[in-house]
């Protein structure tokens, strides 16, 4: 008999599959893949990829977020985001590393947890 583990679902990949469109909050425990559409947000405890078809529109929370179709939403990554080729962001990210391939497109902000910034004079003057 297999002992149980508190990593129940670590392994599982939950498809969203080319031609499926869901809406409302997607919770895994595991891995998540988007080849469809989701209108709505995604929490993963593990990664989330975009395919090069798949499309959101709503947040998404995962370990390691990996883009290559479209997301329009907030991008929280804890590790690490990958914006592919043919990824388009609309959306402010936080994530400790970011990679940007030649190609992608990034609309918002972005934000490197533990960077230190540093203002430059002039460089963005103050709302009054």
């Amino acid at each position: 008999m297999k002992a149980r583990s508190n990593d129940l679902g670590k392994d599982e990949v939950t498809i969203i599959s080319a031609g499926v469109s869901i809406e409302g909050k997607l919770n895994s425990n595991g891995n998540v893949r988007i080849d469809g559409e989701v209108k709505g947000d995604i929490n993963a405890s593990g990664n989330v990829t975009i395919g090069e078809n798949g499309e959101v529109n709503g947040e998404i929370r995962a370990s390691v977020v990996t883009i290559g179709g479209k997301v329009t939403g907030a991008i929280h990554s804890k590790e690490k985001l990958v914006l592919e080729s043919k990824a388009l962001l609309k959306g402010d990210l936080v994530t400790k590393i970011l990679v940007v391939e030649a190609g992608a497109k990034f609309e918002g902000n972005s934000s490197m947890g533990g960077a230190e910034t540093t203002k430059i004079p002039g460089q963005f003057p103050e709302q009054k």
